[in-house]
């Protein structure tokens, strides 16, 4: 009996440890998950422009100075990082890790930013040091603004950005209605669960996080929990489209509120510009 109930002990150590390595293995190994977006809207200088986006860092490190996250963007090589929100966390805030990537980044490529939740959860103090520390780095803040991305010749896209608070009401349609139609418009938005807005205000891509991929991925369920869409959310990871629009969602990086991802690795996303006479696909 004492060797059978060694045996037990030394099984349920095995599949104790396998578990442990499991759950440190799939919330620290990031995925790179590459799309292509095609459009007629953009010129021939624009074909093969890459967008690498990170969302929902939540201070968390991946390498010390965020080595390993970097090393992935600098391999990726993109044109432009955009980030969509929740470089903190306000449940265990460090702005110096935050202004670790940033520093990082900048030396990659032109970095642009939009708030997250979590930014405006932060006292005035942090979100103040956070701000200042991402402009004195040569982050360009885009809370609200639209910036032309003019590559060469004229020829370009508008990149807008809009604030965590401003999401549902008059600011994007009042943004859009002053650049051209005929442009390639991106928008970065850190919730996804407002599609129909984004949609209504015709912008051709949204890039948005927000959702922690559903934090749990079951296979043919997708993720189940995401903030602000409850159980069995509709908006988690990958492309969506309504009418005009696309919606790439990212599952992020860090954790919150839950700290453990299940079946939901770290995710970087790299969109790729693609040249399209006809018609507006997603790869």
């Amino acid at each position: 009996m004492k060797k059978k109930n060694v045996r037990k002990i030394i099984v349920l150590v095995i599949m104790g440890l396998f578990v442990l390595f499991f759950c440190i293995w799939q919330n620290n190994d990031i995925v790179i998950s590459h799309y292509s977006y095609k459009t007629s809207l953009i010129g021939d200088n624009l074909n093969g422009y890459k967008i690498a986006q990170i969302s929902d860092l939540h201070n968390k490190r991946f390498g010390k100075n965020q080595k390993h996250l970097l090393n992935i963007l600098d391999k990726e090589n993109p044109d432009i990082i955009v980030i969509t929100g929740d470089i903190v966390d306000s449940n265990h805030t460090n702005i110096d890790i935050a202004l670790e990537f940033i520093k990082g980044a900048i030396e990659l490529a032109p970095v642009y930013y939009v708030t997250g939740n979590h930014e405006y959860w932060l006292s005035n103090h942090d979100r103040d040091k956070l701000m200042k520390g991402m402009e004195r780095n040569g982050v360009t803040i885009l809370d609200n603004k639209v910036i032309y991305m003019e590559k060469e010749n004229g020829n370009g896209y508008y990149l807008i950005g809009l604030s965590d608070k401003n999401l549902s009401d008059h600011v994007l349609p009042s943004i859009c209605s002053s650049i051209d139609s005929n442009k390639l418009q991106i928008l970065l938005a850190h919730e996804p669960q407002y599609f129909d807005n984004y949609s209504k205000a015709d912008v051709d891509l949204v890039l948005s996080g927000h959702a922690h991929g559903g934090q749990i991925r079951l296979p043919f369920i997708g993720g189940l929990i995401a903030p602000d869409q409850g159980f069995l959310p509709k908006y988690t990871s990958g492309t969506y489209i309504n009418k005009n629009t696309t919606m790439i969602v990212s599952r992020g990086l860090g954790n919150s509120i839950i700290p453990m991802r299940v079946f939901n690795r770290p995710e970087v996303v790299i969109i790729s510009l693609q040249k399209h006479k006809i018609r507006q696909t997603n790869s």
